[in-house]
């Protein structure tokens, strides 16, 4: 084995053993209450209440959440079962090289929501420093805030779950709290928050504003529906669990119960806000509707769910990609660092405006990619998967010079065809991705390129947790000799 296939195998990108998930399902979905809980979902609430009535834009919500769960939880099994991330699975797909572009663009994405929801909670945090001292300057809270989240996400998942544990239940009160103040305002200035609607549409207008919706709502977690296994590889789960669902029964709760329940109350805060101010941004909203301690204690939930949502959804996948595409030499921390300092270059206050227009754009792009993974690992590999060799540089992933041409010319075709459908994003760019790169992959590339775990399905060979394997990956430090003497074994326990 050359020994410049070291540069696959950061630590923090090996996969992750069962004794070493750690994080519960009563964690997992404190987890999502953290980061469902985001103020960019209340301009989805707001936008959607222009034409349509606050029943509608719920069911709309569930729609589009409950499909994304789904989603978020088929991908995930790669991670639970194989403890593998996003950035490392995407070898086998688009290659030892190749895996570098796509997962690029996911962390840049997630640098920039990592900078809007700072944004939105130092302003929160500059209110909260305002009422107390009498402070004001949201530029120097910016930068205090994001500081403070990057130094908790470096530390660790396990530091990112205690603070979930402790942020969750504050978060779910005081979010009542908010929807109960911003209603009785709703109703001061005499307006029903489930029947009023700014501009009522009707027809296909209204079939049209629906729609948009749903995709919005997919768009918008549609990223972390691609590198969920970045985070589902932490999610304890049994050994020797061949029923899928009990297997993931963890990520069952968070992503199918908890995520759509939390979500939709979110963009029904939006909507609540809007009709009560004409705003849906929540810090101007309550700036208007309460004063004092009240306004101060809704502030900190502000801050607490920005940060919560950042360090699980954002910083944490961004900083593992980015700690993939340089190896060794970028520990996780870094990684975190690297995805701190795009998240500020951005200037994500200029951000928000374009905000559902982008949700629509990047979720359809980044939709493609889901349904890649997905033809990959279920239709093609049937969970089945070689982890050896995703660590070779040289071995059955790097295909022609690192690049899996199927799953580029899918991502291709599946992101113009999300971008030209724009109101249709998501399910197109899933869609049209998941079918050409099955096609693709199926009749033209892999019988150029043999897949051992395709050509001989063996279950003790190429599944992980379900057989109760946990993957080792071992390898020598001293690279002196002009063969590297790594060992890359699994182990059944």
């Amino acid at each position: 084995m050359k020994k410049n296939d070291q540069y696959l195998k950061s630590p923090d990108l090996l996969p992750i053993p069962q004794r070493e998930k750690k994080i519960s399902s009563l964690g997992f979905a404190f987890i999502w209450v953290g980061m469902a809980i985001v103020l960019a979902a209340f301009a989805i609430g707001g936008a959607g209440v222009v034409s349509l009535p606050l029943g509608w834009v719920v069911l709309a919500t569930l729609i589009g959440t409950i499909t994304l769960g789904v989603l978020m939880t088929l991908t995930g099994d790669i991670g639970v079962e194989h403890g593998l991330s996003f950035p490392v699975y995407m070898r086998a797909p688009f290659g030892t090289v190749g895996t570098h572009i796509p997962s690029i663009l996911r962390g840049f994405v997630a640098a920039c929501w990592f900078g809007v929801n700072t944004f939105f909670g130092s302003t929160a945090m500059n209110g909260i420093l305002n009422v107390l001292f009498g402070f004001d300057n949201w530029f120097i809270c910016f930068f205090i805030f994001a500081t403070l989240q990057v130094i908790n996400t470096s530390l660790g998942i396990k530091a990112i779950e205690r603070f979930a544990d402790l942020a969750a239940p504050i978060i779910i009160l005081i979010s009542i709290w908010m929807y109960t103040t911003l209603s009785q305002e709703a109703l001061q200035q005499g307006r029903e928050v489930w029947s009023w609607v700014e501009n009522p549409a009707t027809g296909m207008t209204a079939v049209t504003a629906f729609v948009v919706v749903i995709m919005s709502n997919m768009g918008f977690w549609g990223t972390l529906a691609a590198d969920m296994p970045s985070l589902s590889r932490f999610v304890k789960a049994p050994k020797n669990e061949r029923n899928w669902f009990k297997r993931n029964k963890a990520q069952i709760i968070g992503n199918l119960i908890t995520l759509p329940i939390v979500q939709t109350f979110m963009v029904i805060i939006g909507a609540v806000s809007y009709i009560a101010v004409a705003n849906a941004d929540p810090v101007v909203a309550l700036q208007q509707a309460a004063s004092g301690l009240v306004l101060g204690v809704l502030l900190l939930m502000i801050v607490l769910a920005q940060w919560s949502t950042n360090i699980s959804a954002n910083l944490v996948p961004a900083a593992t990609i980015f700690s993939n595409v340089g190896g060794p030499k970028i520990p996780f921390w870094v990684g975190v660092v690297i995805a701190g300092v795009i998240g500020v270059l951005v200037q994500p206050w200029n951000l928000f405006a374009i905000i559902i227009p982008a949700l629509l754009i990047v979720g359809g792009i980044l939709s493609a990619i889901v349904g890649i993974l997905i033809a990959d690992y279920y239709w093609l590999r049937k969970r089945r998967v070689n982890v050896q060799e995703l660590f070779k540089l040289e071995g059955q992933y790097q295909y022609y010079k690192g690049f899996n041409l199927a799953g580029f010319i899918s991502w291709i075709i599946g992101g113009l065809a999300a971008t030209a459908l724009s109101n249709y994003s998501f399910i197109v760019g899933f869609l049209v991705g998941s079918i050409s790169y099955y096609f693709l992959a199926k009749y033209w590339w892999f019988p150029k390129y043999a897949q051992a775990e395709i050509i001989d399905p063996d279950d003790q060979k190429y599944l992980g947790l379900t057989v109760g394997r946990d993957w080792e990956i071992e390898f020598e430090e001293n690279l002196e000799t002009e063969i590297d003497p790594v060992a890359v074994t699994s182990k059944t326990v």
